[in-house]
């Protein structure tokens, strides 16, 4: 097989750009302890050509598409059972991977949020992660506190990872080319092992809190914790955007103990 139809269901677009496929794969930094890196949705492999140069790591595949699993499994035989035919989404990890691994791609647009909590779920597995989404995505996930693209994600992911926006990508770096910019990032575990206060209710407040986000958290959270059993916490006269992680395990204990 010589090449691979991009499917507009899978949301695919085939990066061709070899310099920042290779700037992609160079973000990854072993150091970090992973002997294992699995690449999602490798279509013809632009990443995978540079991953499996690295003898750092062991790299795995997983490919949801049938045309991309044969593609791949002809040009790399070796692989062999490192090539996964299957939903990222539905993987399970314990499976395949050790204790650290990393998770690159050039991910398909249209699950971006999922793939991104489907690695929040693994964090204590996924040290690092790099790859590339929509422009708008990349840039929620890095936002920091006080601006118009810090929401629900901003705040989860960077809970638990240390998250960079790296570079940008033109549409014509792709086949076929995407209606939109793209935008790579890196996501790096940081210390925080469990958060400070109760990670259920914690969820609870922050998607309560940006759910109505132009209302100031006395009135947003007043679904979680009612107004009356409130302290007089500056916090709640702010909106949503203005916490940081910090803050919003603060009100959380707060919530817990009223």
């Amino acid at each position: 097989m010589s090449t691979v139809r991009a499917k507009k269901h899978l949301g695919q677009h085939f990066l061709n750009d070899k310099n920042a496929a290779k700037k992609i794969v160079d973000a990854l930094d072993p150091k970090l302890g992973f002997t294992q890196v699995l690449e999602v949705g490798p279509g013809m492999g632009v990443l995978s050509d540079f991953l499996l140069q690295n003898d750092a790591y062991e790299t795995w595949m997983i490919d949801v598409d049938d045309e991309s699993i044969e593609f791949l499994a002809d040009k790399y035989p070796q692989l062999e059972h490192r090539l996964i035919h299957g939903d990222f989404l539905n993987l399970d990890f314990s499976q395949h991977f050790g204790e650290k691994m990393a998770v690159i791609g050039n991910f398909p647009y249209n699950i971006s949020s999922q793939i991104l909590f489907k690695i929040l779920d693994e964090r204590n597995r996924v040290v690092q992660m790099t790859g590339m989404f929509q422009k708008e995505v990349a840039e929620r996930c890095t936002a920091k506190a006080g601006s118009k693209e810090y929401g629900i994600l901003s705040v989860f992911l960077q809970a638990y990872y240390h998250v960079e926006y790296l570079f940008t990508v033109k549409a014509g770096a792709f086949n076929p080319p995407p209606k939109v910019l793209s935008g790579v990032i890196r996501m790096t575990r940081n210390d925080r092992t469990e958060l400070a206060c109760d990670e259920k209710l914690f969820w609870r407040v922050v998607k309560s809190a940006f759910n109505q986000r132009r209302k100031t958290l006395r009135n947003s959270l007043s679904a979680v914790v009612t107004k009356d059993k409130m302290s007089d916490n500056p916090l709640y006269e702010l909106r949503a955007e203005r916490l940081t992680v910090n803050d919003f395990i603060v009100l959380t204990n707060e919530i817990a103990n009223a």
